[in-house]
């Protein structure tokens, strides 16, 4: 029996798609057998831990990254950080800034993260999703209606969990982490300020 061995077209075509290092398209291609949404999500995975691995540490580098939109009446400028200055110079890092400073001047998120929402919004989110549970749930189902809600909220209202605006296969903290892989350096979203005129 032959076993699949991943053309140089498609271990490309993966890079093209995830901007995953080659050596780690090919090994995801070879691991999935071929299939391309598998790999695609082996990457990803492997993203994420290394993204975990790298949490800890520092990130000072970076870059102030901006985006102006509709004739010059929402401007956005994200600070996005990385461990070194050679990743903070790389092509694909400054598009990175740029693509999420596009992203909050059309999704206007309020927040960062879910950590960085006040307890007493979220206690408040609580509050009035418990209110709107129906009467004769029982209290386990209740509980599972308001924390879908909430996550439903942190979806729609922080940076990172919001679905990516040039693709929503994707949160823009899977973006990131894919980007860690490409990149190979811890990375995060620092802040981010959005103006629009009149507001």
């Amino acid at each position: 029996m032959i076993s699949y061995q991943p053309t140089a077209e498609e271990i490309k075509a993966l890079r093209g798609e995830t901007s995953a290092p080659m050596l780690d398209c090919r090994k995801a291609l070879l691991d999935a057998a071929g299939d391309v949404e598998r790999a695609k999500a082996l990457l990803l995975e492997r993203g994420a831990a290394q993204a975990a691995k790298k949490a800890e540490r520092t990130a000072d580098e970076g870059l102030v990254g901006s985006y102006v939109h509709a004739g010059g009446k929402i401007g956005v400028l994200v600070e996005v950080n990385s461990e070194t200055d050679f990743v903070a110079r790389n092509p694909k890092f400054a598009e990175l800034a740029r693509d999420i400073a596009m992203h909050v001047a059309a999704m206007s998120p309020q927040y960062l993260d879910r950590e960085s929402v006040p307890p007493d919004v979220v206690a408040r989110l609580r509050d009035e999703f418990a209110a709107s549970v129906p009467a004769g749930k029982p209290p386990e189902v209740g509980e599972r209606i308001v924390e879908g809600k909430l996550a439903k909220w942190f979806e729609e209202h922080c940076l990172l969990d919001q679905a990516f605006v040039k693709d929503d296969s994707m949160s823009v903290g899977e973006l990131i982490y894919r980007s860690v892989g490409a990149l190979g350096e811890k990375i995060r979203v620092r802040r981010f300020t959005r103006y629009a005129l009149g507001e």
